[in-house]
């Protein structure tokens, strides 16, 4: 389960005391190994331990990236890729010590070709940072993983987010990269065109590889038209399966819906307490529609009607973007809302992803097996392509507590896998994920160890992530 997973690995003692002392030298200042910098690049956002590493570089371009790489790969010592922390499987832990390599000072914007709507950045750019860059160009990125995540973190977790129903995933906005490999040279993975047939699809095997088969320094991103209009509302139903029926008979008829976000009644009531909303606590939809004023408007009445057909209330939507930012403030917000439900309580975060003709069924058995253990357990989802998330709010300072909420997770993650779905529709495997990857792709994972061994032979990219290595 996570906390054996997330165990302590063997150090390299003699190569970490050697490698510090070579960085120390060669980057002055920019080197920390103070606590408190380590504790910043460790694991804190849900209850997995903190591993923290033996020290922090703070890169500031590709040559120092390779720098860095070249003597830990010389010396056998992990590097551990840093983008802003807001991962939640554990991916930036240091199961067996080594460097941490913070990206947030290359946060350059290296290029943007409006003409072919695609741009290329640095991994340390932040969405927002983006986004706010490529205003006045009339363009923007459409990936909204919620946390202000860096886009090299959002290339090497595969995130989505609340816009994926409509815009896809990193995996389908990631155009190339280049990547510093472990003899500490960098490769570039495609060109910009927009399809290629030439040769092995290296970007996508990057992308999502969690920083264990090299180490990003560019990212080229698919870019999106800022919609002339966008419409956002809300809309409760009895039930979670009303609700998800909405969803299904939405996707189903082919209403381009720009997210379709499920939040049910308990959810509902922290976010209502925390950003002070007024909604009904039930199960609720929260929609957003890109387009015209007549398209967002006809998008709107059409999804009203199946709101109604489905039992659901009134569709309250509005193109003030006063309101809509009101809205999906709070929705980004659902984590620290459910956190304050309970703040002296420790939360877990994970998530599952099914075919959405099974999202009503997985997450009202989910409901049930949390009403049936005494938990509290909000649940939030991107109903639009069947990923929901559950954060678990539990005592982890007894063994009890700990036992009690592993057992729901690896339910929840059986539920899953039995309809046909995956471990983690975004989240990435990290620690937090390792054994129920295995029961998902069986002996696939054995390859996925022999593409790490012959890319990382000394497994010096993130070691003690997404498998063990033998």
């Amino acid at each position: 389960m996570v906390l054996a997973d997330a165990k302590a690995g063997k150090r390299n003692e003699a190569g970490i005391s050697a490698v510090l002392g070579i960085l120390k030298q060669t980057f002055g200042e920019r080197f920390q190994t103070g606590e408190s910098f380590r504790a910043q690049h460790a694991h804190t956002t849900t209850y997995i331990p903190a591993q923290l590493p033996d020290g922090v570089v703070f890169a500031e371009t590709r040559d120092d990236v390779q720098a860095v790489v070249k003597v830990c790969a010389e010396h056998k010592v992990p590097v551990i890729p840093f983008g802003t922390g807001s991962s939640l499987e554990g991916q930036v832990n240091a199961p067996q010590g080594g460097i941490s390599l913070d990206f947030s000072r290359m946060n350059r914007v290296l290029e943007v070709n409006a003409e072919d709507l695609d741009c290329t950045v640095e991994p340390g750019v932040t969405r927002e940072e983006l986004n706010t860059y490529l205003r006045d160009t009339g363009l923007f990125f459409p990936i909204d993983p919620g946390a202000n995540a860096s886009i090299g973190g959002m290339a090497s977790t595969r995130a989505s987010g609340t816009n994926a129903v409509r815009y896809g995933t990193m995996k389908d906005n990631v155009l190339a990269l280049t990547v510093v490999t472990a003899n500490g040279e960098e490769i570039r993975t495609a060109r910009r065109a927009k399809k290629s047939s030439a040769g092995y699809d290296l970007t996508r095997l990057f992308v999502g590889a969690e920083g264990t088969l090299g180490v990003l320094t560019s990212v080229t991103l698919r870019l999106q038209g800022i919609p002339q209009k966008i419409a956002g509302g809300a809309c409760a139903f009895p039930d979670i399966k009303a609700a998800c029926d909405a969803v299904i008979m939405t996707i189903q008829m082919g209403i381009p819906v720009a997210r379709i976000e499920l939040l049910d009644a308990m959810q509902l009531r922290a976010c209502n307490r925390y950003s002070g909303l007024t909604f009904d606590e039930k199960p609720t939809l929260f929609l957003e529609f890109h387009g015209t004023d007549e398209t967002v408007a006809l998008q709107s009445a059409q999804f009203a009607e199946i709101a109604a057909e489905c039992g659901g209330g009134e569709f309250l939507w509005t193109v003030n973007a006063e309101e809509r930012n009101k809205l999906w403030k709070a929705r980004h917000d659902a984590y620290w809302a459910a956190r304050a439900l309970a703040p002296d309580l420790a939360a877990l975060s994970t998530d599952v992803c099914v075919p959405i003709s099974r999202l009503a069924e997985c997450v009202a058995e989910t409901q049930a097996d949390i009403e049936a253990n005494g938990l509290l357990a909000p649940i939030v989802g991107h109903a639009g392509d069947g990923n929901f998330h559950v954060l678990v709010l539990f005592d982890d300072k007894t063994p009890e507590g700990i036992a009690t909420v592993e057992a729901f997770v690896a339910r929840l993650n059986a539920r899953a896998l039995a309809m046909d779905g995956t471990c983690t529709g975004e989240h990435g495997v990290g620690q937090g994920k390792m054994s129920f990857l295995e029961q998902e792709l069986g002996d696939a994972v054995d390859l996925m160890r022999q593409i790490k061994e012959a890319l990382d032979p000394d497994a010096i990219f993130n070691p003690g992530k997404i498998f063990h290595t033998h």
